[in-house]
C-alpha cells in the first residue's frame, strides 16, 4: 500500500486555534522548495514537497523502465510506492523512496523531464492527490507544488503564487546544478526551463496557473529572506 509520511518541525503554535493550510505554487526555478521549507521552519509547520512525490514516481519509472504513458505500469508504481520526508534540524528535507534516500537523485535533469511527462498521467495525479490531501488536511502545513491552490487544496487558507523572471529562474537553477557538481550550460538550462514552463502551463490535467485568490509574490528583485518574511506575514495575517 502506498504511503507518504512527513516529520514535522517542532510545533511552535500549538496553542493556536487555527493552523492554516498554506499552498505555495509556481513555476520551476522560482525557489518554491527552499522558501517553503524556511517558511515552515519559521512557523513551526509541517512541510510537504509535492514535487518530490512526483519526482519519486518519475525516478522509479526510469529505474523500472516504465514509459510515461504506460498506465498499468505507472498504476503499479503509485500503488506500492513508499515516500518519506525527514526534515533535519539543519533544514535539509531528506526524501526517501522505498526506504532509499533519493534527495539528490530526484533533482537531476533526467528525472525533472520524466516528472514533467509522468505528472500529466491521470493515474499518477489521482493516486498522489489522495496521499497529499491526507498529509495536509489537519492544517499547520506548507505544501508546495504546481497545482496545490488550484486542485489539491482549492480551499487552502493561504495561497501563494511564487515566481520570478525566466532569466532569474534559469540562473538560480544553473547555480543549483553547479553546486551539486554538475556542469550545465546556462543557455540549455534556460531553454529547458522554457520548455518545462510550456509543458506545465499547457498540459490538459491541472495546468500550472495562478489561482484567482492567490497572492502573487515575484522574487525577481527580492532576497531569499525578504521572500520568506513576506509569506510568513501573509500566513500570520490569517491566524
Amino acid at each position: 500500500k502506498a504511503t507518504v509520511s512527513v516529520l514535522y518541525w517542532e510545533k511552535k503554535n500549538t496553542d493556536m486555534s487555527k493552523r492554516p493550510i498554506v499552498a505555495i505554487d509556481g513555476p520551476v526555478g522560482a525557489g518554491k522548495s527552499s522558501v517553503s521549507k524556511e517558511v515552515s521552519r519559521k512557523l513551526g509547520f509541517g512541510f510537504v514537497d509535492t514535487g518530490a512525490c512526483y519526482r519519486c514516481i518519475a525516478l522509479t519509472s526510469l529505474n523500472e523502465k516504465v514509459a510515461h504513458d504506460d498506465d498499468a505500469g505507472l498504476k503499479g508504481i503509485v500503488e506500492k510506492v513508499q515516500i518519506r520526508f525527514d526534515m533535519t534540524p539543519d533544514g535539509v528535507n531528506h526524501v526517501y523512496c522505498n526506504d532509499k534516500e533519493v534527495t539528490t537523485e530526484i533533482r537531476t535533469e533526467a528525472v525533472s523531464m520524466q516528472a514533467s511527462k509522468t505528472s500529466k498521467n491521470m493515474v499518477v495525479r489521482d493516486g498522489l492527490m489522495g496521499l497529499q490531501r491526507r498529509l495536509g488536511e489537519a492544517g499547520g502545513v506548507v505544501l508546495e507544488g504546481r497545482d496545490i491552490g488550484t486542485v489539491v487544496f482549492p480551499n487552502a487558507d493561504v495561497k501563494i503564487f511564487l515566481t520570478a523572471s525566466e532569466t532569474i529562474r534559469a540562473k538560480r537553477r544553473y547555480d543549483e546544478l553547479v553546486g551539486k557538481g554538475e556542469t550545465p550550460e546556462l543557455e540549455k538550462v534556460l531553454q529547458d526551463l522554457k520548455d518545462r514552463d510550456h509543458a506545465d502551463m499547457t498540459r490538459e490535467v491541472a495546468p500550472l496557473k495562478q489561482a484567482d485568490d492567490a497572492c502573487l509574490v515575484d522574487t525577481s528583485e527580492m532576497s531569499f529572506d525578504q521572500a520568506v518574511d513576506k509569506i510568513c506575514q501573509l500566513v500570520k495575517n490569517k491566524m
